[in-house]
């Protein structure tokens, strides 16, 4: 590799992805990826071992999540910067990555040069968000918000937004239980721990509140 070509790690635990991404960045002047991995097990000892200057992660990694693993990297002193790969376009996930440690946040759909800007904008030790995740950020701090509509969902495990999310859509639980690839009796255990975690008084209560909270966002 080059001395002037940034190294770059890519964590996804879809190799369809990770070979669409590296052919994306290797096909650029200024960096190439130097390693892979597709679970917290391969990627921790590539981190520690391994210089790169950026590691790209996937929200979702196989038995694990890329929060999970930043939060390792950063309790080790570990100096490798982060940037998140997510499916969801949602201010709220994109601030519990920063929070995180990460300084990049991007969702999948975007085209390939707001990828490649988002990626040399972490390198240049810069902060990175969509146009549109920066105008729901403005939008989250300006607004009183709903009632329980503040830092109890901000509690919320990542699967139980999930679920919250997919509820105040109409899903069923079925319909939920597919698009995450749970069980249903799984998807019924992250409602009880949501009513409890929200202090929901029944079902219905915790339905009008996940359809209020999604609308609150479009």
């Amino acid at each position: 590799m080059s001395d002037k070509k940034k190294a770059i790690l890519i964590i996804d635990d879809q190799p369809l992805f990770r070979e669409r991404l590296s052919q994306l960045i290797n096909h650029q002047p200024d960096m190439q990826v130097r390693e892979e991995a597709q679970s917290v097990e391969q990627a921790i000892p590539l981190i520690r071992y391994t210089w790169s200057d950026l590691a790209i992660v996937n929200t979702t990694l196989e038995g694990s999540n890329g929060l999970t693993l930043i939060k390792n990297i950063k309790a080790l002193s570990i100096g490798t910067p982060f940037m998140v790969l997510s499916p969801h376009d949602d201010p709220l996930y994109a601030e519990r990555t920063l929070r995180a440690g990460a300084t990049g946040y991007i969702t999948k759909h975007q085209p390939a040069s707001e990828f490649l800007f988002a990626i040399r904008r972490v390198l240049a030790g810069e902060v990175y968000l969509s146009e549109n995740l920066r105008s729901l950020f403005v939008k989250r701090i300006a607004s009183a918000g709903l009632k329980r509509g503040g830092r109890e969902v901000d509690r919320l495990a990542a699967r139980e937004l999930d679920v919250l999310k997919l509820s105040g859509r109409g899903r069923t639980t079925r319909e939920i239980a597919e698009v995450l690839q749970l069980s249903t009796a799984t998807v019924g255990t992250y409602r009880a721990r949501i009513k409890e975690k929200m202090k929901f008084r029944n079902t219905e209560e915790f339905h009008h509140f996940a359809t209020r909270w999604v609308l609150q966002w479009k």
